[in-house]
Protein backbone atom coordinates (compact mmCIF):
# COMPACT_ATOMS: atom_id res chain seq x y z
CA UNK A 1 0.00 0.00 0.00
CA UNK A 2 0.78 3.39 -0.39
CA UNK A 3 2.56 5.68 2.17
CA UNK A 4 3.12 9.39 2.27
CA UNK A 5 6.19 11.17 1.90
CA UNK A 6 5.34 14.51 2.44
CA UNK A 7 2.59 16.99 2.00
CA UNK A 8 4.46 19.57 0.00
CA UNK A 9 7.16 18.03 -3.09
CA UNK A 10 6.88 21.36 -4.80
CA UNK A 11 9.28 23.33 -4.97
CA UNK A 12 7.84 26.52 -7.24
CA UNK A 13 10.95 27.98 -9.17
CA UNK A 14 8.64 29.99 -11.91
CA UNK A 15 5.34 31.22 -11.08
CA UNK A 16 4.06 29.39 -14.03
CA UNK A 17 4.86 26.52 -12.25
CA UNK A 18 2.22 26.53 -10.06
CA UNK A 19 -0.08 26.27 -13.08
CA UNK A 20 0.71 22.32 -13.16
CA UNK A 21 0.79 21.61 -9.93
CA UNK A 22 -1.83 20.69 -6.96
CA UNK A 23 -0.98 22.04 -3.67
CA UNK A 24 -3.14 19.12 -1.44
CA UNK A 25 -1.22 16.77 -4.11
CA UNK A 26 1.74 14.94 -1.59
CA UNK A 27 4.29 12.24 -2.64
CA UNK A 28 3.25 8.26 -2.57
CA UNK A 29 6.01 6.30 -2.60
CA UNK A 30 4.33 2.94 -3.55
CA UNK A 31 6.73 0.45 -3.39
CA UNK A 32 10.61 -0.36 -2.41
CA UNK A 33 13.06 -3.04 -2.39
CA UNK A 34 14.27 -2.78 -5.72
CA UNK A 35 17.92 -2.14 -6.79
CA UNK A 36 17.77 0.72 -9.76
CA UNK A 37 14.10 1.05 -11.35
CA UNK A 38 13.77 2.27 -15.02
CA UNK A 39 11.15 2.17 -17.80
CA UNK A 40 7.71 2.88 -16.12
CA UNK A 41 4.59 2.58 -18.62
CA UNK A 42 1.17 3.20 -17.84
CA UNK A 43 -1.74 0.24 -18.89
CA UNK A 44 -4.86 2.38 -19.05
CA UNK A 45 -6.62 -0.72 -19.94
CA UNK A 46 -5.16 -3.16 -17.25
CA UNK A 47 -4.99 -0.03 -14.82
CA UNK A 48 -1.21 -1.27 -13.83
CA UNK A 49 1.94 0.58 -13.97
CA UNK A 50 5.08 -2.08 -15.68
CA UNK A 51 8.52 -1.07 -14.72
CA UNK A 52 12.13 -2.52 -14.86
CA UNK A 53 14.07 -3.68 -11.84
CA UNK A 54 17.66 -3.52 -13.79
CA UNK A 55 20.12 -5.34 -11.36
CA UNK A 56 17.05 -7.36 -10.01
CA UNK A 57 16.62 -8.73 -13.73
CA UNK A 58 12.51 -8.76 -13.39
CA UNK A 59 9.47 -6.71 -14.41
CA UNK A 60 7.25 -5.55 -11.78
CA UNK A 61 3.52 -4.52 -11.64
CA UNK A 62 1.75 -1.97 -9.52
CA UNK A 63 -1.86 -2.59 -9.64
CA UNK A 64 -3.88 0.95 -9.43
CA UNK A 65 -7.40 -1.15 -8.10
CA UNK A 66 -5.75 -2.59 -5.16
CA UNK A 67 -2.28 -0.92 -4.70
CA UNK A 68 -0.86 -4.31 -5.26
CA UNK A 69 2.81 -5.13 -6.60
CA UNK A 70 3.75 -8.51 -8.14
CA UNK A 71 6.50 -9.99 -10.68
CA UNK A 72 5.58 -9.46 -13.68
CA UNK A 73 8.04 -11.13 -15.89
CA UNK A 74 10.61 -12.92 -13.15
CA UNK A 75 13.63 -12.63 -16.54
CA UNK A 76 13.30 -10.06 -18.14
CA UNK A 77 16.85 -10.08 -19.85
CA UNK A 78 17.97 -7.20 -17.38
CA UNK A 79 15.46 -5.29 -18.95
CA UNK A 80 15.26 -1.40 -18.77
CA UNK A 81 13.21 1.20 -20.91
CA UNK A 82 9.51 -0.07 -21.66
CA UNK A 83 6.70 1.89 -23.85
CA UNK A 84 3.59 0.61 -25.63
CA UNK A 85 3.05 0.84 -29.64
CA UNK A 86 -0.09 1.59 -30.96
CA UNK A 87 -1.54 -1.84 -31.14
CA UNK A 88 -0.75 -1.25 -27.05
CA UNK A 89 2.02 -4.14 -27.30
CA UNK A 90 4.72 -3.85 -24.86
CA UNK A 91 8.36 -2.79 -26.29
CA UNK A 92 11.40 -3.44 -24.43
CA UNK A 93 15.21 -2.66 -24.37
CA UNK A 94 16.66 -5.51 -23.02
CA UNK A 95 20.62 -5.14 -21.73
CA UNK A 96 21.55 -9.01 -21.44
CA UNK A 97 20.19 -9.86 -24.94
CA UNK A 98 21.10 -6.29 -26.40
CA UNK A 99 18.13 -5.80 -28.00
CA UNK A 100 14.40 -4.44 -28.59
CA UNK A 101 11.36 -6.74 -28.29
CA UNK A 102 7.81 -6.50 -28.64
CA UNK A 103 5.34 -8.63 -26.42
CA UNK A 104 2.54 -10.16 -28.77
CA UNK A 105 -0.81 -10.95 -27.08
CA UNK A 106 -0.11 -14.32 -26.51
CA UNK A 107 2.91 -13.56 -24.59
CA UNK A 108 5.46 -14.42 -27.51
CA UNK A 109 8.42 -12.41 -27.74
CA UNK A 110 9.43 -10.80 -31.45
CA UNK A 111 13.00 -9.25 -31.20
CA UNK A 112 12.56 -6.15 -32.91
CA UNK A 113 16.07 -5.05 -33.50
CA UNK A 114 19.72 -6.63 -32.26
CA UNK A 115 21.97 -6.07 -34.58
CA UNK A 116 23.29 -3.04 -37.07
CA UNK A 117 25.13 -3.61 -39.79
CA UNK A 118 25.73 -7.45 -39.11
CA UNK A 119 27.37 -5.92 -35.42
CA UNK A 120 25.08 -6.76 -31.95
CA UNK A 121 23.68 -3.42 -30.49
CA UNK A 122 25.38 -1.94 -27.16
CA UNK A 123 22.37 -2.37 -24.75
CA UNK A 124 19.41 -0.43 -25.63
CA UNK A 125 18.45 1.69 -22.98
CA UNK A 126 15.40 3.83 -23.46
CA UNK A 127 12.04 3.69 -26.17
CA UNK A 128 9.67 5.46 -28.15
CA UNK A 129 6.91 4.69 -30.51
CA UNK A 130 5.64 7.23 -33.25
CA UNK A 131 2.05 7.38 -34.05
CA UNK A 132 3.39 6.19 -37.44
CA UNK A 133 4.44 2.82 -35.46
CA UNK A 134 8.14 3.57 -36.30
CA UNK A 135 10.25 2.44 -32.74
CA UNK A 136 12.60 4.90 -31.44
CA UNK A 137 15.78 4.30 -28.77
CA UNK A 138 18.87 5.31 -27.19
CA UNK A 139 21.63 2.71 -27.52
CA UNK A 140 24.44 3.77 -25.04
CA UNK A 141 27.07 1.42 -23.67
CA UNK A 142 25.58 0.82 -19.57
CA UNK A 143 24.77 -2.58 -19.98
CA UNK A 144 27.66 -4.26 -20.94
CA UNK A 145 30.30 -1.63 -19.01
CA UNK A 146 29.38 -3.95 -16.05
CA UNK A 147 27.87 -7.58 -15.14
CA UNK A 148 25.24 -5.47 -12.73
CA UNK A 149 22.84 -4.45 -15.45
CA UNK A 150 23.38 -7.17 -17.71
CA UNK A 151 26.52 -8.59 -18.55
CA UNK A 152 30.06 -7.21 -19.07
CA UNK A 153 31.56 -7.52 -23.02
CA UNK A 154 33.16 -6.18 -25.46
CA UNK A 155 31.09 -2.68 -27.71
CA UNK A 156 30.91 -4.03 -31.27
CA UNK A 157 29.05 -0.46 -32.73
CA UNK A 158 31.37 2.55 -33.73
CA UNK A 159 29.45 4.71 -30.88
CA UNK A 160 26.22 5.05 -28.77
CA UNK A 161 23.20 5.80 -31.11
CA UNK A 162 19.72 6.75 -31.88
CA UNK A 163 18.23 4.40 -33.56
CA UNK A 164 15.38 4.22 -35.54
CA UNK A 165 13.30 1.21 -36.27
CA UNK A 166 10.17 0.94 -39.23
CA UNK A 167 8.21 -2.53 -38.43
CA UNK A 168 6.84 -1.87 -41.77
CA UNK A 169 9.30 -3.13 -43.77
CA UNK A 170 12.06 -4.28 -40.65
CA UNK A 171 14.65 -1.67 -41.83
CA UNK A 172 16.86 0.08 -39.05
CA UNK A 173 18.43 3.02 -39.46
CA UNK A 174 20.75 5.69 -37.27
CA UNK A 175 18.75 8.82 -36.62
CA UNK A 176 21.66 10.55 -34.92
CA UNK A 177 24.71 9.48 -34.42
CA UNK A 178 26.47 12.48 -32.39
CA UNK A 179 25.98 11.46 -28.75
CA UNK A 180 28.49 10.60 -26.13
CA UNK A 181 25.81 8.09 -23.99
CA UNK A 182 22.16 8.78 -25.45
CA UNK A 183 19.35 8.27 -22.77
CA UNK A 184 16.01 9.46 -22.31
CA UNK A 185 14.03 10.74 -25.44
CA UNK A 186 10.38 11.56 -25.59
CA UNK A 187 8.30 13.38 -28.63
CA UNK A 188 6.71 16.47 -28.20
CA UNK A 189 2.77 16.59 -28.23
CA UNK A 190 3.06 17.39 -32.09
CA UNK A 191 5.51 14.71 -32.75
CA UNK A 192 7.70 17.48 -34.87
CA UNK A 193 10.13 17.01 -31.89
CA UNK A 194 12.02 14.40 -30.42
CA UNK A 195 13.53 15.46 -27.38
CA UNK A 196 16.61 13.19 -26.77
CA UNK A 197 19.22 13.10 -23.22
CA UNK A 198 23.06 12.60 -23.30
CA UNK A 199 23.55 11.55 -19.71
CA UNK A 200 27.88 11.42 -20.80
CA UNK A 201 28.15 12.74 -17.62
CA UNK A 202 27.33 9.63 -15.49
CA UNK A 203 30.25 7.70 -14.51
CA UNK A 204 32.55 10.53 -15.34
CA UNK A 205 31.44 13.67 -14.36
CA UNK A 206 32.82 15.28 -17.01
CA UNK A 207 30.70 14.31 -20.20
CA UNK A 208 27.44 16.09 -21.06
CA UNK A 209 24.18 16.25 -18.90
CA UNK A 210 21.77 17.74 -21.21
CA UNK A 211 18.25 17.44 -23.32
CA UNK A 212 18.60 17.94 -26.85
CA UNK A 213 15.75 18.77 -29.37
CA UNK A 214 15.70 17.51 -33.30
CA UNK A 215 13.13 19.00 -35.56
CA UNK A 216 11.27 15.60 -37.08
CA UNK A 217 9.98 16.38 -41.09
CA UNK A 218 7.91 13.96 -42.68
CA UNK A 219 9.91 11.28 -43.37
CA UNK A 220 11.53 11.37 -40.17
CA UNK A 221 14.84 12.80 -41.07
CA UNK A 222 16.40 15.04 -37.81
CA UNK A 223 17.92 18.06 -38.35
CA UNK A 224 18.95 20.54 -35.56
CA UNK A 225 19.45 18.82 -32.19
CA UNK A 226 20.80 22.04 -30.00
CA UNK A 227 20.75 21.72 -26.24
CA UNK A 228 17.00 22.53 -24.47
CA UNK A 229 19.17 22.62 -21.34
CA UNK A 230 21.47 21.27 -18.54
CA UNK A 231 20.19 19.56 -16.07
CA UNK A 232 21.67 18.78 -12.83
CA UNK A 233 22.52 17.75 -9.69
CA UNK A 234 23.48 14.41 -11.61
CA UNK A 235 21.91 13.96 -14.97
CA UNK A 236 19.10 13.54 -16.90
CA UNK A 237 18.21 9.62 -17.60
CA UNK A 238 14.26 9.30 -18.57
CA UNK A 239 11.99 12.23 -19.14
CA UNK A 240 8.14 12.57 -20.28
CA UNK A 241 6.72 15.27 -21.93
CA UNK A 242 2.95 17.04 -20.69
CA UNK A 243 0.01 18.24 -22.98
CA UNK A 244 1.85 21.57 -23.39
CA UNK A 245 4.91 20.32 -24.00
CA UNK A 246 7.13 20.59 -20.98
CA UNK A 247 9.80 18.51 -20.34
CA UNK A 248 9.47 15.96 -16.80
CA UNK A 249 13.00 14.58 -16.31
CA UNK A 250 14.71 12.30 -13.93
CA UNK A 251 17.32 14.03 -11.90
CA UNK A 252 19.78 13.72 -8.62
CA UNK A 253 17.20 15.46 -6.37
CA UNK A 254 13.68 14.83 -7.94
CA UNK A 255 12.32 15.38 -10.86
CA UNK A 256 12.74 18.81 -12.79
CA UNK A 257 10.10 20.55 -15.12
CA UNK A 258 10.62 22.41 -17.99
CA UNK A 259 9.31 24.56 -20.80
CA UNK A 260 10.01 23.18 -24.12
CA UNK A 261 12.40 26.31 -24.67
CA UNK A 262 14.52 24.97 -21.62
CA UNK A 263 12.94 27.54 -18.92
CA UNK A 264 13.25 25.96 -15.37
CA UNK A 265 10.11 26.04 -14.01
CA UNK A 266 10.29 24.15 -10.66
CA UNK A 267 10.74 20.84 -9.16
CA UNK A 268 9.33 17.30 -7.72
CA UNK A 269 11.44 16.93 -4.84
CA UNK A 270 11.91 13.18 -4.07
CA UNK A 271 13.76 11.47 -1.34
CA UNK A 272 16.17 9.59 -3.69
CA UNK A 273 17.98 9.86 -7.16
CA UNK A 274 15.36 9.62 -10.03
CA UNK A 275 15.48 7.76 -13.16
CA UNK A 276 12.64 7.72 -14.95
CA UNK A 277 9.08 8.78 -15.14
CA UNK A 278 5.85 8.41 -16.60
CA UNK A 279 2.43 9.74 -16.95
CA UNK A 280 -0.61 7.48 -15.84
CA UNK A 281 -4.09 7.08 -14.26
CA UNK A 282 -7.52 7.08 -15.45
CA UNK A 283 -6.86 10.87 -16.28
CA UNK A 284 -3.16 10.45 -17.29
CA UNK A 285 -2.19 13.56 -14.64
CA UNK A 286 -0.70 11.01 -11.67
CA UNK A 287 3.37 11.17 -12.48
CA UNK A 288 4.54 7.75 -11.35
CA UNK A 289 8.15 8.09 -10.60
CA UNK A 290 10.86 5.35 -10.90
CA UNK A 291 13.44 6.22 -7.41
CA UNK A 292 16.56 4.49 -7.03
CA UNK A 293 15.25 1.71 -5.12
CA UNK A 294 11.56 2.81 -5.11
CA UNK A 295 8.43 4.12 -6.72
CA UNK A 296 6.62 7.44 -6.43
CA UNK A 297 3.75 8.68 -7.25
CA UNK A 298 2.19 12.29 -7.61
CA UNK A 299 -1.10 14.15 -8.76
CA UNK A 300 -0.69 16.98 -11.13
CA UNK A 301 -2.19 19.56 -13.03
CA UNK A 302 -1.46 18.69 -16.50
CA UNK A 303 -1.51 15.50 -18.30
CA UNK A 304 0.77 13.36 -20.01
CA UNK A 305 1.04 13.74 -23.84
CA UNK A 306 1.92 10.41 -24.35
CA UNK A 307 -0.60 7.82 -26.09
CA UNK A 308 -1.50 4.93 -25.55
Amino acid sequence: MSESCTTDPFEVLDRRFRAYILPIAGLERLHGGMRWAEGPVWFADLRCLLWSDIPNNRLLRWCEETGGVGVFRPDSNFANGNTRDREGRLVTCEHRTRRVTRTEPDGRLTVLADRYRGRRLNSPNDVVVKSDGTVWFTDPDYGIAADYEGGKAPREQEGCFLFRFDPRDGALSVAADDFDHPNGLAFSPDERVLYVADSGWIGTEEGPRHIRAFAVDGDNRLSGGEVVTEVAPHAPDGFRVDEDGNIWTSAGDGVHCYTPSGDLLGKVRVPERVGNVAFGGAMRNRLFICGHSSLYSVFLNTRGAQRP
